[in-house]
């Protein structure tokens, strides 16, 4: 059964005229099944956050729902379950801080993958804003905010913000949070890490629904260019062979 489904489904069961209280029931509803409540959660959490940030660069327009679709691929017979959700968002008076915090305590550290689930929302959310090929500074403003409530190091937050914003001028060591002290096996080795961890099977497992899994390319693009970057670095250092 899709996700989609599952937040049909949610919906039919509740009765909420704000999306505030549509996310608070999510842990009521799913209480007994952990893994159902975690993808519901992830994906209502990112409609809602999704629609906050809209109305943060001052356009709110249908183009912003259909963004959200072409991005996630939401079946026809889903976009009206889909479009109310993000509307109850739009219309809410709760700002978005609101939400966030609404999203952190649904991920509140009491699982081991809740922090990487938490990454995987600001990775959808910086895709979201991309899609129309800019990220509006009130969107930046938003997503810095978003990540200050699910309360990021400023560290791990930039290594996220680089890989959207910034993928070919950044420091490759730092999108791969790695010491460029260590030798090139150890990098090697980290790199993999890296990427295992970004699998989008690794996604799943924690949570994120299979439809939104796509949120793994951009990760592992940036990921890949890093390591390009830091091979074309080592590779000059080997000293020229004599014959």
């Amino acid at each position: 059964m899709s996700i989609w489904s599952d937040i049909s489904r949610y919906l039919s069961s509740v009765a909420c005229d704000a999306l505030c209280s549509v996310l608070e029931g999510v842990r009521t509803v799913f209480a007994e099944n952990r893994e159902k409540r975690r993808r519901v959660a992830f994906s209502i959490a990112l409609i809602a956050l999704s629609a906050k940030m809209a109305k943060a660069d001052g356009v709110v327009t249908q183009v912003e729902v259909e963004a959200f679709q072409q991005v996630f691929q939401v079946p026809p017979e889903e976009v009206n379950n889909v479009s109310r959700l993000y509307n109850l968002a739009k219309q809410d008076v709760a700002g978005f801080d609101a939400y966030s915090a609404q999203v952190r305590a649904l991920f509140p550290g009491d699982d081991p993958s809740d922090d990487d689930v938490l990454q995987d929302v600001m990775d959808a959310l910086f895709h979201i804003a991309k899609a129309d090929g800019l990220v509006h500074e009130n969107e930046v403003y938003f997503l810095d905010e978003v990540a200050h409530v699910f309360g990021f190091e400023a560290a791990a937050y930039e290594r996220i913000k680089m890989r959207h914003m910034h993928p070919q001028g950044s420091n490759p060591y730092a999108i791969l949070d790695a010491d460029p002290q260590w030798d090139f096996v150890k990098l090697k080795a980290h790199y993999r890490k890296r990427v295992a961890e970004s699998h989008p099977d690794r996604l799943i497992a924690r949570g994120v629904p299979s439809e939104f899994v796509g949120i793994a390319t951009d990760r592992l693009a940036a990921l890949n260019s890093a390591w390009e970057a830091i091979e074309a670095m080592h590779a000059t250092r080997k000293p020229a062979v004599v014959t």
